[in-house]
């Protein structure tokens, strides 16, 4: 049970070996889409200048050696040089009854590596905002699609729970009561906390004088601001854990590692940059200057280890989580769904700790860049009064606008079912337009567009899947019409059957290729075009008129097409909900 491509790939490398010598082992075959067949191999044209021969003399010097009998019914030479092939339908039909029988769903189970990703990374006392969208979607669709490829995934949280603002977020704790109403206000609106800190700060001299002392107490280890601190980390904690909720992510409070996690280490950090002379002192800063890093008139640009003050950036955090990932957690691959503009911070950290031999050559750190959420004025998405829009708010209006398209399209729903429905649907139609964009590139938020039932939308997948499950309960005996479906041999007849047949083979490869091109927008992709392939054999095949094995192979795809759909949404983090 594979697709094609994987099939028909070894056996063209083997034909070039086997028709050209031993130097043209592992030659990419170049296969194709093709207009005229299924597919096309394009390697003779790249050949035939190595070799100095025409095209199509290399073709049939190829084709003399391929072994394709039992996989296409035709495979012919065509134009300068192409080789077409065109698939046996029988094959298609024994491959997709295989694919319907397997658990996996054709889904290749791969070499175990271990990979820490690390994404999401909020602030503690700091609203989650639109910018926090992205690489909590992106990161969670990598982590459930690596973890269904074999790997050994573990979720890091960096959350921002350590610094000089926790000495005025105590001190504002402090004066307003632990367990009051505003102390909640972490749980539920933590911006106007800190704001409230904030004022307090900027106009009040004895407040900040308090929260400059109770910062050196928390560096100090002080018990009891240990404790207000923990309760500031806690109750941010039930916050984000609301907001996790909504979205449908897998991250848990065992994935928390935020920089408190490293605050001890970081002074052994700076010591051993030091003494191995690849940090320096520089304006009273510890800072390592790497080569091939200049800034403006070729000035070297500086990764500060320890600031004049004696404090500690993020570049020394960054090593400590380096060392901790590789010496304790033991990874082989680390992801950091991030910003793209953390590129050049993050290629610092890298190649220092690489001069440090804190990251082995065989440890492959990865930036997942993301890239700007922006508004309809292609600026990032912000509030009227120009603040980072709220993520709890903008989910809200993602569910609200969803009721009222499914209000006005299926009235005939209960209250509970429609209920049910809408934050299954709009906070579905966030994360697929999120997640069906390069992660790199940005993205206009339109709202109405994305609840859209018609087009590349994430309703638009959920509908097809809804769709497919009408079918059943319009069965006699759904559940054993299902259970048939899942035995009855799939037979492709029909172009819109083998269409559909041909896009199903396809996902264990497409799931592939999103792990180890760290690319989720191909899925969202794939699974546009298979429901666009499942409306057109819907429309072309009559599945519940048909009789017969024609009845029962057309279930049987509509079944593994349900399967795809659902399987895929869910390495989305996307539900499917039963109606639609």
């Amino acid at each position: 049970m594979a697709s094609p491509v994987s099939v028909i790939a070894p056996r063209v490398m083997a034909a070039i070996e086997a028709a050209f010598g031993a130097e043209f082992a592992g030659t990419d075959p170049v296969l194709r889409p093709s207009q005229y067949a299924d597919l096309q191999v394009n390697a003779p044209l790249a050949l035939a200048k190595r070799l100095g021969l025409p095209p199509r003399e290399v073709a049939g010097r190829l084709l003399a050696e391929l072994e394709l009998a039992d996989v296409c019914e035709q495979v012919e030479i065509s134009g300068p040089g192409f080789i077409n092939l065109t698939l046996a339908a029988t094959w298609i039909g024994a491959e997709t009854t295989s694919v319907r029988a397997d658990d996996r769903i054709g889904v290749p189970l791969e070499p175990r590596q271990r990979v820490v990703i690390d994404y999401s990374a909020p602030n503690v006392a700091k609203e989650m905002h639109v910018g926090h969208l992205r690489t909590t979607v992106v990161g969670d669709a990598l982590a459930r699609t690596l973890e269904h490829l074999g790997h050994d995934v573990i979720r890091q949280n960096h959350i921002g729970d350590w610094g000089t603002p926790f000495g005025m977020l105590i001190e504002h704790l402090l004066d307003v009561g632990e367990g009051t109403a505003e102390a909640r206000l972490l749980e539920t609106d933590p911006n106007a906390f800190y704001q409230g800190a904030r004022e307090r700060f900027d106009g009040d001299e004895a407040f900040a004088t308090r929260s400059r002392e109770r910062v050196v107490a928390l560096q100090a280890g002080d018990p009891d601001t240990l404790r207000l601190w923990s309760e500031l980390v806690e109750l941010s904690r039930h916050y984000f854990n609301r907001i996790y909720s909504l979205l449908g992510v897998t991250l848990t409070d065992d994935d928390l590692a935020g920089e408190s996690t490293y605050n001890d280490r970081l002074a052994s950090i700076c010591d051993e940059l030091e003494t191995a002379g690849i940090a320096t002192i520089s304006d009273g800063a510890l800072c390592v200057f790497l080569d091939g890093y200049t800034g403006r008139e070729g000035k070297p640009v500086p990764l500060i280890i320890r600031k004049s003050d004696g404090g500690y950036g993020y570049g020394t955090t960054d090593l400590a989580t380096i060392r901790y990932r590789v010496e304790e957690l033991r990874a082989d691959r680390m992801l950091y769904v991030i910003g793209a503009p953390q590129a050049l911070h993050l290629r610092m950290v890298w190649d220092t700790a690489r001069l440090a031999g804190w990251l082995p050559e065989g440890v492959d750190p990865v930036h997942v860049q993301i890239g700007n959420v922006l508004g309809e004025d292609r600026k990032i998405l912000r509030t009227r009064s120009g603040a980072p829009l709220r993520l709890v708010a903008l989910l809200d209006e993602a569910a609200a606008t969803a009721r009222a398209v499914i209000d006005a399209a299926r009235p005939d729903l209960d209250e509970d079912t429609r209920a049910a429905i809408a934050p299954q649907v709009g906070i579905g139609a966030v994360k697929y337009a999120d997640l069906s964009v390069a992660h790199d590139s940005e993205y206009v938020f339109d709202l109405a567009r994305m609840v859209a039932l018609t087009g590349d939308t994430g309703p638009y997948l959920q509908y097809a899947a809804a769709r497919i499950r009408s079918i059943f309960r319009a069965a006699d005996s759904a559940p054993a019409v299902l259970a048939e479906s899942g035995t009855a041999q799939i037979k492709v007849v029909e172009p819109a059957e083998r269409a559909l047949a041909l896009t199903l083979l396809d996902f264990g490869d497409v799931v592939a290729h999103v792990g180890a091109d760290l690319e989720p927008h191909r899925l969202c992709h794939y699974l546009f075009g298979l429901a666009q392939a499942f409306s057109v054999f819907y429309e072309h095949c009559p599945v519940l008129k048909a009789e017969g094995a024609t009845r029962s192979s057309r279930l049987s795809l509509c079944a593994l097409t349900l399967k795809v759909l659902v399987h895929g949404l869910d390495l989305l983090g996307i539900e499917a909900p039963e109606r639609m």
